[in-house]
This record gives C-alpha cells, sequence and structure tokens, in this order.
C-alpha cells in the first residue's frame, strides 16, 4: 500500500493557524468612530458618482427641465406672465426636485443588497448604522448640487427673492434637513423590497400625491374642499410655505414648526424600523 506524506510532514515544520498569524501580526488598529465610519461611506458614495457620472443626471437634467416646462407651461396660464409665476413656482419646483430625487437613495440601497455588499459591511467592526447613514450623507451633496442648479435657473429665468441672500440659504438648509428625514422612508422600503423595480414603483405611488397635490404649482384656494383638505396637511405643503416665506423674508412660524415636526416624526419613525430590518436581514 502507498501512502503520501503532505508537504508539512514533510518538511516536519508546522503551518501557524489563522488565530496565531492575527495574534502576531501586532497590535490591531483602533476602532474607527461612528463619525469616522459615517463619513467614510459618504465619501464612498461619492466616489461611485466619480465613477459613474451618468447618475448625476437626475440631479442635472431632470431640474432644469421640470423648471423650464412648468414655468413656461403654466406661466402665462395662472400669473399672467413666466417673470411673475417663477416668484411663486420657485420655492415650490426647488422641493418637488429635491424630494423627488430622494428616492433615489432606496433604489441604490437595493443594488448594493442585491450584490451581497452590505453582508460585508455586516461583518466589519464599524458603527451598525454607518453604511446607511454616510450612504445619505453622499445624497446630500447630490440634493445640494440638484437645488443649485434650481436657484441658479431660477434667477437666470427672473426670479427674484426679497429675502436675499440668507433667505435662499436658509430654504436650501431647510430643504436638505427635510430631504434627509424622507430619505429614511426610501430606506425601509430598499430592505424590505426585493428589487429595484418593486422600490421605485413603490415611490412614486407615495410621492406623486404628496408632490402634485400640494401647493407647489397653484394656490390651494382654487381647489375642492376635500383636496384642500389634504394639502393643508401634506408636509410638502408646510415646507413650500416655508420657503416662499423665506424667499419673500417672512418667517412662517406655524408651517416652519409643522415641517420640524414632521421631519423629526419621519426621523424618529422611519429610522428604528430600518435599523431592525437591517439588523435582521
Amino acid at each position: 500500500m502507498t501512502t503520501t506524506n503532505s508537504p508539512t510532514a514533510a518538511t516536519g515544520t508546522a503551518q501557524p493557524t489563522i488565530a496565531e498569524l492575527l495574534r502576531d501580526s501586532g497590535p490591531r488598529p483602533d476602532r474607527p468612530s461612528s463619525m469616522s465610519a459615517a463619513l467614510s461611506f459618504g465619501w464612498r458614495a461619492l466616489l461611485k458618482i466619480k465613477h459613474v457620472p451618468e447618475q448625476l443626471f437626475d440631479v442635472t437634467m431632470f431640474p432644469v427641465m421640470f423648471t423650464l416646462m412648468f414655468t413656461f407651461l403654466f406661466g402665462g396660464a395662472l400669473a399672467g406672465s413666466t417673470s411673475a409665476y417663477i416668484q411663486f413656482l420657485l420655492p415650490g419646483i426647488l422641493v418637488q426636485t429635491v424630494v423627488m430625487i430622494t428616492m433615489y437613495t432606496g433604489l441604490t440601497l437595493n443594488k448594493d443588497i442585491e450584490k451581497g455588499v452590505f453582508d460585508r459591511f455586516r461583518s466589519l467592526p464599524i458603527w451598525r448604522p454607518a453604511p446607511l447613514v454616510g450612504a445619505l450623507l453622499g445624497d446630500v451633496v447630490r440634493y445640494t448640487l440638484a437645488s443649485t442648479i434650481v436657484l441658479v435657473l431660477g434667477l437666470a429665468l427672473g426670479f427674484r427673492p426679497a429675502g436675499g441672500v440668507l433667505g435662499v440659504l436658509s430654504s436650501v438648509a431647510l430643504l436638505l434637513a427635510f430631504s434627509f428625514c424622507v430619505s429614511w422612508v426610501w430606506t425601509m422600503f430598499a430592505l424590505m423590497l426585493r428589487s429595484e423595480t418593486a422600490v421605485m414603483s413603490v415611490s412614486m405611488l407615495v410621492l406623486f400625491p404628496l408632490t402634485f397635490a400640494s401647493n407647489i404649482f397653484v394656490d390651494p384656494t382654487t381647489m375642492p374642499g376635500w383636496l384642500q383638505a389634504f394639502v393643508s396637511v401634506n408636509p410638502v405643503s408646510h415646507l413650500v410655505t416655508t420657503l416662499r416665506g423665506f424667499a419673500d423674508g417672512v418667517l412662517e412660524t406655524d408651517a416652519l414648526m409643522w415641517t420640524g415636526i414632521w421631519s423629526v416624526g419621519l426621523l424618529a419613525v422611519f429610522g428604528p424600523i430600518t435599523m431592525r430590518l437591517y439588523n435582521a436581514k
């Protein structure tokens, strides 16, 4: 009977185990802080934009298309001129553009889950919510870019905010904070649904009533009573009213309060649900 000896047995030297290699490899690096981990994943989101610039199409071309289309389609009919309508429309179209873009947060997350990337992230010794928070922070840059494009185009079309630079900056800051909170809704859908198409379908089903049944395009007093009731509680309407106030140099206290309540409520409800789904997935 012929026997074959292994190289280890032949040389007479024992191979070190993985545990021994890890123990002898010197001091291990410190665990990254929560902020450091989240910023690293935010940087990852920006690098994805760098390597796939086509995904900026939604934050560049869509805002231009929506602003031009609604201004020149409805401006003359609703306000008598495009220059008059742009003063009313621009804060609303700013909200519509950025809130619609938040949907892509869920699409990107669902795609990463399908590829198994998040399984690798969960195995790392990092703050557990860091991949989700980092992705949302990276998307805030996309929201800022879309807001800048809409504002520059609006100024070119004749938008002149009486609130000045402070009013414009306050509008963008509040819009970014609200959009960050809304994005947690789409992260929940991304973890619940099994395909990117399903996430998009459900997101559009939620976003269309919120953005079109609001005060973005017309004064709600021209609507039927039942629709006015919906518009009056719609969080998008409160946000648009607040931004119009900032643009006019007026603080709409009630609208600002309700925008804050909606933002905190969305974050408080959908943030824990998302993390629970993320940990259980």
